[in-house]
């Protein structure tokens, strides 16, 4: 997502807190944000895709392949918050 958009999308916010969004502007910010969120998953995700695991054996296995691995859907690592 381009720069230009972020800053429209931070413009409607501030406009919005001032003094409201016509019916239009609030559909150009549903999209603009829809698309930002679209943008910093697709960023999540290639992040992912390129990391890897160090195995307790000191092994590396980039996590695609451990996910993989992982057919049932639970993750055999902990992620702690």
């Amino acid at each position: 997502m381009d720069e230009k958009k972020i800053a429209r999308i931070n413009e409607l916010y501030h406009k919005s807190k001032k003094e409201g969004l016509t019916e239009q502007e609030k559909r150009e910010q549903q999209m603009l944000r829809r698309e930002y969120i679209m943008a910093i998953r697709a960023s999540v995700q290639n992040t992912l895709d390129n990391a890897s695991i160090e195995e307790p054996d000191g092994t590396i296995v980039p996590l695609k392949e451990k996910r993989r691995k992982n057919q049932k859907g639970k993750p055999d690592v902990r992620i702690i918050r």
